[in-house]
């Protein structure tokens, strides 16, 4: 039996970085104390989600990667022994900018870095004008306690992306989230839009036979048009949910995830021995249209 505790962190951010990233370190520490071997921490985390409008000053958010919140994450991650997932606002050179994750292993070394592929443009999540797509592919770090499958936010509702990324070997799919609910609507609609959320994710738990952890910030934030619906969880290799935060409060939680129950899962529903790789060219093609 291969076991490994990880620590979901979420959590609610203010305009200022440094604080928010006090805050992070703060929840690691108890992420640490409760057992947790891998701390995975939500989208965007140092900063308030600032996608919400067009604005040209918050370019001025974007740091480099490996840069400063990655040099104090390590030095938490060597001292505590624990791997950090951490999601970061990447510059990569002038005019150039995308959302990003970090990887650092326990003895916080920097590993390598995932560069969000989904880029959505919806009403107050504009992230097409911040944000390049990624161009680093998907990604798996090996980690001292897993293979760690990274993705982020609007990557998890693309089957296509946690197929690739568990095919590449990952013990664990890992969703850093900034996701919430238009403070208008009303509440079937909030329900039916996490349940899909929800749904989405642990579907590609079930396809893949990997576990599923997905981190997501809480709160209203801003002018309050947007309220961050939390519900972090962790998911089993067939979809069981393991944890499930509350929509209104910060957490952290610590899940006990059993790697070894990917071969049972694989070998009991053999979706992966039975894929038809041969008749899935047409999947490349943005639409099939009839000639």
């Amino acid at each position: 039996m291969k076991n490994v505790k990880v620590g979901l962190v979420q959590m609610s951010c203010t305009k200022s970085k440094q604080e928010n990233l006090d805050k992070a370190i703060e929840k690691i520490r108890d992420a640490a104390k409760k057992g947790a071997q891998i701390v995975c921490l939500q989208e965007l985390f140092t900063s308030l989600y600032f996608c919400d409008v067009e604005d040209y000053d918050n370019f001025d958010l974007a740091e480099a990667i490996p840069g400063p919140s990655t040099d104090a994450l390590s030095k938490v991650a060597a001292e505590l022994n624990v791997v950090i997932v951490a999601s970061l606002f990447e510059k990569r050179a002038a005019g150039l900018y995308h959302n990003t994750t970090a990887v650092l292993d326990a003895d916080g070394k920097y590993l390598g870095k995932y560069r969000k592929m989904h880029i959505p443009d919806d009403p107050a999540f504009y992230e097409k004008f911040y944000f390049t797509p990624g161009d680093l592919g998907y990604k798996v770090f090996e980690t001292k306690f897993a293979k760690i499958g990274v993705l982020i936010c609007w990557d998890q509702w693309y089957p296509e992306a946690a197929r690739i990324t568990a095919l590449m070997g990952a013990d664990l799919l890992v969703y850093p989230t900034a996701i919430g609910w238009d403070s208008k609507q009303d509440e079937e609609t909030n329900k039916d839009q996490y349940d899909a959320w929800q749904t989405i994710q642990r579907s590609h738990a079930v396809a893949n036979g990997v576990p599923v952890i997905a981190v997501n910030r809480v709160g209203f934030e801003q002018d309050g048009a947007m309220k961050f619906w939390g519900g972090s969880f962790a998911t089993n290799a067939q979809g069981k949910l393991l944890y499930l935060a509350s929509h209104d409060k910060e957490e952290t939680e610590v899940v006990d995830l059993d790697l070894t129950q990917s071969d049972y899962f694989r070998k009991h529903w053999p979706f992966l021995r039975d894929r038809r790789i041969d008749s899935y060219q047409p999947i490349s093609k943005r639409y099939i249209d009839e000639d």
